[in-house]
């Protein structure tokens, strides 16, 4: 499957049977998805030094797309969402987060269900590369334990103050704990840098520019100290542009919100070719006040991760505001509010 940047239709979001769909009603857009799949590819210079993540979207049919369009390696944050990588016959997954508790267990136990794919995970710390080696130890000793080893990648702080180990002496002996590690590989160095969000290119360019210095310079001591680094996961959707365009080797790009992308992403990266692909069908359960509607789309209904009132836009009324949204509600203030009646979408 190739994928192409086409001419997109002039009107992107219209519906051919919107009296068909239930609201509140998710909708994916497949020209805008196949678009925004073709400028990945383009931007990331070849689908090889791609490493989607698929939290946006983590449906097996979008990730089918991707595979067919020669992508190989997905990123994930949850057990469940490797394990429909994995089921739809994604090669190489990487679950972006360090294993707790009895997650440890169940990534272990997808490991020996899915011998065909290699599972890769993150380490921050000397704890969790003991856990999850005593974890695979263990499960070797099943009499139907395939005996696989596990890739695990350094998780290194990018600034962000989230995750990850510092660069510095200690990320060098932890990088070595992990090499030695029975049932570990290691799988090389993990930077995700999703605070790069300027508003003003140059600025977001320097800053990520720079930050990425500091990796290189780290992934070179390692080089110089004979330790390998099979690959770097880098990126987010601020940075992604940035990075593809220093053409480093061994280096994968994970994009995410690109693939839907959304308004938000839009507004702060106006030079990147994304257009957002998805959308929610909405419609007015009431009209009873001048200038206002209320609409069928609850906070249960949308992405909630944005502060109240930046939630949603709409294309058909540009200048509307969100006044309050509930679990089943949201209140909308518009001048073109009259134009609606009872049911619309």
């Amino acid at each position: 499957m190739k994928l192409e940047n086409t001419i997109l239709p002039s009107e992107p979001y219209s519906l051919l049977e919107p009296e068909k769909i239930f609201s509140p009603g998710l909708i994916i857009f497949r020209e805008l998805l196949e678009h925004n799949l073709a400028e990945m590819i383009r931007v990331a210079g070849g689908a090889e030094r791609l490493c989607p993540h698929c939290k946006t979207h983590k449906t097996s049919e979008i990730v089918q797309m991707q595979i067919k369009a020669g992508i190989t390696r997905h990123k994930c944050a949850t057990i469940a969402e490797a394990e429909m990588l994995a089921e739809v016959g994604a090669e190489d997954v990487l679950l972006a987060y360090q294993l707790v508790g009895p997650n440890v267990d169940r990534f272990v136990q997808l490991i020996d269900k899915f011998p065909k794919t290699r599972f890769a995970s993150l380490v921050d710390c000397p704890a969790a590369i003991d856990q999850l080696s005593d974890c695979l130890q263990r499960a070797k000793r099943e009499p139907a334990s395939q005996g696989k080893t596990v890739a695990v990648l350094l998780d290194l702080n990018s600034g962000m103050n989230r995750t990850g180990i510092e660069i510095g002496p200690d990320a060098i002996e932890l990088y070595e704990m992990a090499m030695s590690a029975d049932g570990l590989e290691i799988g090389g160095l993990h930077w995700y840098d999703g605070h790069h969000r300027q508003a003003d290119a140059y600025e977001r360019k320097i800053a990520v520019e720079t930050s990425w210095r500091r990796l290189t310079q780290f992934r070179d001591q390692l080089l110089l100290s004979g330790l390998a680094v099979p690959r770097i996961v880098a990126g987010g959707t601020g940075s992604f542009q940035i990075l593809a365009e220093l053409e480093e080797p061994n280096v994968e790009l994970s994009p995410g919100t690109t693939t839907f992308h959304d308004t938000l992403m839009t507004d702060l990266f106006p030079e990147m070719n994304f257009r957002p692909a998805i959308g929610i069908l909405t419609r007015v359960v009431s009209n009873n006040r001048t200038n206002f509607l209320t609409l069928d789309v609850g906070h249960k209904a949308c992405a909630a991760d944005q502060p109240a009132g930046k939630r949603l836009a709409f294309p058909s009324l540009p200048d509307a505001v969100e006044v309050v949204q509930s679990e089943e509600h949201l209140v909308i203030r518009s001048d073109r509010a009259g134009d609606y009646q009872l049911g619309e979408h």
